[in-house]
């Protein structure tokens, strides 16, 4: 089964996908076009690789459709580091810009996804013509490295309950609709997904995610979570 799809899309389906994005708000007609001249269209299946750590460092990726896991894999073990999930409109690959070439984390296809591919020189000019895709850019690597700080404080401050409560809080933050008396978190998490994230177990975070239903904080639905109120509440 073929790993992606690339598309013919016209320049002008391709724009308009940019504007669609969250770094395209706001940029110059020419900007756009430019950009999307340059970019191309990809679909790629879930569970597949958009790129390994190893892979040529030589484009930025918009998520025009879908949701995309970015990770650390260990190289002999094959144990995976859940940095983020992401999705629609969101930025990813900006490591293209300042590493030496090649790429140090995973990006996987979380669902079906549509992308949006960037090459990084033509991405760089348009940075040096636009000041709000300049900003935008520096803001995102800000925001991303912020988070990769608080994580990092999590790790060794918080036990697997408190670092579980976080993110779900954020999740709903993120991907949150409301639900009843709740917030449902409108992504499917795998008890090994959300294992990975918060450097724990499989078995220790479905222990701890029905304690958490038991007490009322959650509840589960086709695999899906809801934050219960308060708690949903303190979350926002």
């Amino acid at each position: 089964m073929a790993r992606r799809t690339r598309h013919n899309f016209s320049v002008s389906d391709r724009a308009q996908l940019i504007r669609q994005c969250e770094f395209g708000a706001g940029l110059s007609e020419e900007i756009v076009l430019n950009l999307a001249a340059a970019s191309s269209v990809v679909d790629y299946r879930r569970r597949r690789f958009i790129y390994r750590i190893g892979d040529p460092a030589d484009a930025l990726f918009a998520i025009a459709r879908g949701r995309v896991k970015l990770s650390h894999f260990e190289e002999g073990t094959g144990r995976e580091a859940v940095i983020d999930i992401i999705g629609a409109g969101a930025l990813f690959g900006e490591s293209a810009l300042y590493t030496t070439g090649e790429r140090e984390k995973c990006a996987v296809a979380y669902e079906n996804v549509r992308l949006l591919r960037l090459p990084v020189e033509d991405f760089r000019q348009a940075m040096g013509a636009s000041r709000e895709l300049y900003d935008y850019t520096f803001r995102l690597i800000g925001q991303r490295l912020m988070q990769a700080e608080r994580r990092m404080a999590d790790f060794a401050l918080d036990a697997v309950q408190e670092r579980l409560e976080k993110l779900l809080f954020e999740l709903s933050k993120r991907y949150g609709r409301p639900a009843g008396d709740g917030v449902l978190i409108d992504i499917a998490l795998p008890h090994r997904e959300l294992a990975s994230i918060v450097g724990s177990t499989r078995e220790s975070v479905t222990v701890r995610l029905n304690a958490m239903r038991r007490a009322g904080i959650i509840d589960i639905v086709d695999r899906k979570i809801i934050l219960k109120r308060p708690y949903a509440t303190a979350a926002s």
